[in-house]
């Protein structure tokens, strides 16, 4: 694709890679084809090679309307769109970046800033979003059946092993998840101990930076990802071999850290160093059971594995989990169209909640047409947002192969 950038981008730093985006598409539109906001509105403008045009002409000196704003933000940026592209055109980056100058040319309106301000603060503020939780467990009985699905009852808290390895990796506890889902995290050190690793957890609750740069709150999300890397810092100069993620919406922000930081030069090299040391859970399982003998469970359950988005696009993991519920005994279901997204999406079921709700329903079908007796997934995005009104029970697969390899 040929360009020609507007002045006022040809100086900025983001320019050759906006150029060199751009450049790659050949406007083949395979994209469409696995985009799920295209396959349900079937507007070429909501499809990522609509998106891409849009952008080239607001960097080649268009001027940015709410319309356009409006396609961008229905965007869900699953990623899909970059595994199917034989170019390998890096559309979330591009997406990223126009989307941050936009907001800077176009102010969005009152009510959109305030609800965004309000999200990126909220959902990060650990005192203050425990105390809702709190107040919403005592509410419990007069919530709705789908409320009273996201909310935690706090009983059967898997314990934190007293024992220290001579291995030692980090793990994210995430702004939510230590509250909503505390036996993620509580499974994955419990059985990371039981392969001879200990794991270290910040005393204080950090966010990666995903939810500010989700909602347009771009500088709060660096903010909260330097923060976050100078608390690691000494850990990880202390000859920790991994971060390990369980959420593989935050692992892909924490793998980006890099390019977030690219222009960055107080924060570059230790960004690349964290992006390096990133992994994802299952990648750590994977490894380390491969010399464990494993005996496999003795009730053989049916299990629909939901890989999110993040996980089989961003992270490029396929099969990886799946592939250890197999080995520890559980019969792993047949899912269509497991490379659409659920609809979550960091928060997007927020910011978009009619177009979330109708992937919802469309994910919620696919993963029980194998008649599973519960469902699994990576990321508690998905896990809350796929629970809500679902009658199988959903949960993160760390809890699965640990009640089979640690449990029994």
């Amino acid at each position: 694709m040929q360009t020609n950038l507007d002045k006022r981008f040809q100086n900025k730093p983001t320019a050759a890679i906006i150029d060199s985006i751009l450049r790659k598409c050949v406007h083949c539109g395979f994209c469409n084809a696995t985009c799920p906001t295209y396959q349900i509105l079937g507007d070429e403008l909501d499809g990522p090679r609509g998106r891409i045009y849009q952008l080239k002409q607001y960097f080649e000196g268009t001027e940015a309307n709410h319309e356009m704003q409006l396609h961008l933000d229905r965007c869900l940026t699953c990623r899909s769109c970059e595994t199917t592209c034989p170019s390998g055109v890096k559309y979330s980056r591009l997406l990223e970046i126009g989307r941050q100058e936009m907001d800077q040319d176009l102010p969005r309106p009152l009510l959109q800033r305030v609800q965004r301000w309000v999200i990126a603060r909220f959902f990060t503020s650990g005192a203050l979003f425990d105390l809702a939780i709190a107040c919403a467990r005592k509410l419990r009985p007069v919530l709705t059946e789908g409320m009273r699905a996201t909310i935690p009852d706090n009983k059967n808290l898997i314990a934190r092993p007293d024992r220290i390895q001579s291995r030692k990796v980090l793990m994210l506890s995430g702004c939510v998840q230590p509250t909503l889902t505390p036996n993620t995290n509580g499974a994955a050190i419990q059985l990371l101990d039981h392969l001879g690793i200990s794991t270290i957890e910040l005393e204080t609750r950090h966010c990666c930076g995903a939810v500010g740069m989700h909602t347009s709150q771009i500088e709060q999300g660096k903010a909260q990802a330097r923060k976050l890397i100078d608390e690691w810092w000494p850990h990880i100069e202390d000859g920790v071999e991994a971060i390990v993620v369980t959420a593989t919406g935050c692992g892909v922000t924490v793998k980006d850290y890099a390019a977030i930081f690219a222009h960055e030069s107080a924060y570059h090299e230790r960004a690349k160093t964290v992006s390096n040391l990133a992994c994802d859970l299952s990648e750590i399982i994977a490894r380390e059971i491969k010399n464990e003998p494993i005996i496999k469970i003795a009730e053989k359950k049916r299990v629909a594995f939901h890989s999110p988005c993040t996980m089989q696009h961003g992270l490029g993991l396929k099969g990886v989990v799946e592939g250890l519920l197999e080995d520890v005994g559980y019969d792993v279901c047949q899912v269509a169209d497991a490379h659409l997204c659920c609809g979550s999406a960091g928060t997007y079921s927020i910011l978009q909640p009619k177009m979330s709700n109708q992937l919802r329903v469309n994910k919620q079908a696919a993963l029980t047409v194998d008649t599973p007796e519960i469902i699994a997934t990576a990321n508690i995005g998905c896990q809350l947002h796929i629970a809500d009104g679902l009658n199988v029970p959903v949960v993160h697969w760390i809890e699965l192969v640990y009640e089979a390899l640690v449990q029994n």
